[in-house]
């Protein structure tokens, strides 16, 4: 195996698969939010926004309670028309069309099941509807049972389900119609934390299966994380950072997008110079920082500093040069995760600096303990420069 040369280009995490049409200048979007503002009386539920998603991709609608992102998706929808702006579907305006007149379907986090009707006539509810012959409302019928793996819960009504198997079912009757766009809001959110983690992996494997366009709205970082091929961080109706989730995780654009998704330090500080390709930082607690940034930030000029948990190494021995990129405290509180032990650490100054320790080994000759005196240290690319 030939090892990468220092100039050659890393990536930031793993790289699911490769595609990205959004870096394709030829390639146009499916969907297009151009300068979107919805409001409800005087509050602005969505800012002047502009989003492009692609054909095939599962993108992520990620943030807080009250942030936008279900009313982007009922506009998308047809249940909410923009105040201003456009939503268009392979170019074409959907402003005015209703509902059932767009070639969208979606998946409501109650999955709204008719209790009165088995799982099939559930699925078949909106193929009738449209007028759909009786055959090939059936054969369709025996296709969504089967894409689902429902085939025999058939006969079945919703409260004779589990939970996970009425999300399925409320899938089956979303996918049904063969929408251009599914869009699912807080699809799992009713499902317990194992069987919502098996079920991600069987939605991207659906999706990839039926090549559709997913659009998810989500409060779960986890969640967006695991599935989507990119993710709109939103809040307060405008959209933060628009990435693939290795890019989210490593190098959030903002320090509301650092906080927001997964857990970070934020250590403030001032650049005093560059060397070569690092900025030296003074932090606020005393430390000196050395930071490989690619931003042109002039002495003086304050920044903070993002690094995650996991990024720190933990040890009870001082490192050779604790002058950088070294902090020192004690043990002050610990999570035992089973898979990861969480340490937080009490540095001099009485800031609180959290690192995670993976627990590959079932036991620990000399484990830590509360009030132990402990070292932090980590590589000059283990965060990222935010602006202050």
């Amino acid at each position: 195996m030939t090892a990468l040369s220092a100039s050659a280009p890393r990536s930031l995490g793993n790289i699911r698969r490769s595609f990205a049409p959004w870096e394709d200048g030829s390639q146009k979007p499916l969907i297009e939010f151009d300068r979107v503002t919805k409001r409800f009386g005087n509050f602005k539920a969505v800012d002047d926004l502009s989003l492009p998603i692609y054909r095939r991709e599962f993108h992520a609608l990620l943030g807080p309670s009250g942030c936008g992102k279900s009313t982007l998706l009922r506009m998308l929808a047809g249940f909410e028309q923009p105040t201003s702006g456009d939503v268009r579907l392979e170019g074409e305006s959907l402003v005015g069309i209703p509902p059932h007149k767009r070639p969208v379907n979606m998946m409501f986090q109650s999955y709204a099941l008719f209790p009165h009707l088995d799982v099939s006539q559930n699925i078949a509810f909106g193929l009738k509807q449209d007028g759909m012959a009786r055959s090939e409302r059936e054969d369709r019928v025996a296709e969504m049972l089967k894409l689902v793996k429902l085939e025999s819960f058939a006969k079945r009504r919703p409260q004779q389900l589990s939970g996970g198997q009425q999300q399925r079912v409320a899938l089956a009757r979303s996918l049904a119609k063969r929408p251009k766009v599914l869009l699912l809001d807080e699809p799992l959110g009713a499902l317990d934390k194992k069987l919502r983690e098996e079920t991600q992996f069987e939605l991207m494997d659906l999706q990839q299966q039926l090549s559709m366009t997913f659009v998810v709205v989500t409060h779960d970082q986890e969640e967006a994380m695991t599935m989507a091929d990119r993710i709109s961080v939103m809040r307060e109706g405008r959209i933060e950072q628009v990435a693939v989730p290795e890019t989210i995780y490593e190098a959030p654009a903002s320090r509301y997008v650092a906080g927001f998704v997964g857990s970070v330090n934020l250590i403030d500080g001032t650049v005093e110079e560059r060397r070569g390709g690092a900025l030296r930082i003074a932090a606020s607690g005393g430390q000196t920082l050395q930071v490989e940034s690619p931003l042109d930030l002039t002495p003086g000029t304050g920044v903070a500093f993002a690094i995650r948990p996991e990024k720190l190494r933990l040890s009870r021995t001082p490192p050779a040069d604790p002058s950088v990129n070294a902090l020192s405290g004690i043990v002050w509180d610990i999570g035992y995760l089973g898979d990861m032990t969480l340490f937080n650490i009490q540095l001099a100054n009485g800031d609180v600096v959290r690192t995670a320790t993976i627990n590959a080994a079932r036991a620990s000759a000399e484990p830590l303990g509360y009030d132990e005196t402990v070292w932090l240290t980590f590589a000059p690319d283990a965060g990222v420069l935010l602006a202050s």
